[in-house]
């Protein structure tokens, strides 16, 4: 008796933790092969890849020795790749297929003959407009502007501005825009990026982050509403988190930050202005929910340390804390999730850079030293040709690559949008209502609806109004007689 007594305590206990973890908002982290989306109630559901890890390339196979600590990777105009070697001192150039390296930049010569070498660094760019190179030299403090010959036109240094307050110029990683002008990301700065002239003049900060609006912060303003000045002068600021990631497409540059606390302007799409596109979308980049990791016991907060935009407008967010890569449209709608923390082919212990190129994303490991190649699957590839019409506008010509997509996962909601939207043009509103429904998108169910109300009056008109008609005729009618009726009881 006491053994089943113990038993049933223990089941009960196993329901009571399952109930707990339920209740708590979270979910499991995954492994690599554990592909997942969302639903429309933002609940994580199994899903099909869009990406496949292929193979992992460490620096042996490229053939300069092992890497050590690669932080960051960029392709270039002419289909070459730069990879910065951190811990090496070096950036490593290799061909578009990753098999071999091409070069590499270690000691670069000075405009006035001398040499110099690179110190620790993070972040490379090469520009289609100007053909230079862009090395954000940490260690030196600087940022080295070079030709592919290893000649320096310009080296930028810590700015020596009244706006410029930090002890310290450390650069993280470096883009510049078609004018020439070059922006910095600054592991110290909390302003935004600092932003030089082609001639290496400082200009002033570009797109600084938002401060988090949360209770403690707003209740802390309050606060200091009714503080002397002094005391004022006591209090702790607070103060918006670094950008850590970017990448520049066209007029508009993309930032993100790694800060796992922070929830406003995460992912950014800042204009000439510095204005931030997304900032009206309230779109949350990451995870829905934190995920849990049950070896460690604690949840992951999204914490995005880099971000890429894809030939085709993808944007493709790098989380560090789960190790996976979100790929977004460019309206930040979600495609696939790809990747994961892990020791296994596919997955990642320090993600530190993303790129793309064709059909194929690109994931550094800094602590691995690889740089993990994931190819698109027949999936990721409907996905791509379907959202690429919707998004231009072609929607009738997307209908058929979405009802593909449908065939591999009936559940995938941007197919459903784009299936409603689709038939939403062509006048089918039933068949748009029926897959708006199961999108769960009331704006396109609202608009399916308008249009079958009108067809439906349009084509029953006449029998709409013979019906009103007659069952006016035969309310007057009663009428006449109930009051017929009444008079004579009257009389």
């Amino acid at each position: 008796m006491r053994k089943i007594l113990k038993k049933l305590l223990s089941a009960a206990v196993s329901l009571v933790l399952a109930g707990a973890s339920m209740t708590s908002g979270t979910v499991r982290a995954a492994s690599p092969d554990e592909t997942y989306n969302y639903d429309i109630w933002g609940e994580a559901i199994p899903s099909q890849a869009g990406y496949v890890p292929d193979r992992a390339v460490s620096g042996k196979d490229l053939g300069v020795g092992s890497f050590d600590d690669p932080n960051d990777i960029f392709l270039a105009g002419d289909d070459t790749f730069y990879i910065a070697d951190t811990k090496n001192d070096r950036i490593v150039t290799a061909d578009s297929k990753l098999s071999h390296s091409q070069g590499i930049y270690q000691t670069f010569t000075m405009p006035d003959g001398s040499e110099t070498e690179l110190s620790m660094p993070k972040g490379v760019y090469v520009s289609d407009y100007t053909g230079y190179i862009y090395i954000a030299d940490s260690e030196n403090g600087r940022v080295l502007v070079a030709r592919k010959d290893s000649t320096v036109v310009l080296e930028v240094k810590m700015p020596q501005s009244e706006l410029y307050t930090a002890p310290t110029f450390k650069p993280q990683k470096v883009i510049a825009d078609k004018a020439g002008n070059i922006y910095v990301a600054l592991g110290n700065i909390t302003t935004g990026s600092a932003m030089f002239s082609p001639k290496g003049e400082f200009m002033g900060f570009y797109g600084a982050n938002r401060v988090q609006p949360t209770a403690e912060i707003i209740g802390s303003f309050i606060r200091r509403l009714f503080l002397t000045e002094e005391k004022r002068l006591r209090r702790t600021r607070s103060v918006p988190t670094g950008i850590t990631g970017f990448d520049i497409d066209g007029d508009f540059i993309y930032t993100c930050t790694a800060s796992s606390t922070q929830k406003t302007d995460t992912v950014k799409k800042l204009n000439a202005a510095g204005k931030n596109i997304f900032a009206e979308k309230k779109i949350s980049f990451g995870d829905n929910r934190p995920m849990y990791d049950a070896s460690k016991n604690i949840l992951m907060e999204p914490a995005i340390t880099d971000i890429d935009i894809s030939a085709d407008g993808c944007i493709n967010c790098l989380d560090y804390t789960t190790g996976r890569v979100f790929q977004y449209d460019d309206e930040c709608g979600l495609l696939f999730i790809t990747g994961a923390k892990s020791d296994q082919l596919g997955g990642f212990t320090a993600p530190a850079a993303v790129e793309s190129f064709g059909n194929c994303l690109y994931v550094v490991d800094s602590a691995k030293d690889t740089i993990t190649v994931f190819r698109e699957t027949a999936f990721g590839a409907a996905v791509h040709k379907a959202n690429s019409l919707y998004n231009a506008g072609y929607y009738e010509e997307a209908l058929e690559p979405w009802y593909e997509v449908l065939r591999h996962d009936g559940n995938y909601r941007r197919a459903n949008i784009g299936v409603a939207s689709a038939l939403l043009r062509k006048g089918d509103y039933k068949g748009a209502m029926k897959y708006a429904k199961l999108a769960g998108s009331p704006d396109i169910y609202n608009k399916a609806f308008e249009g079958y109300r009108r067809e439906f009056i349009r084509s029953h008109f006449t029998a709409i109004i013979l019906t009103v008609t007659g069952i006016s005729a035969a309310a007057v009618i009663l009428h006449r007689r109930k009051k017929r009726r009444t008079s004579r009881k009257e009389k």
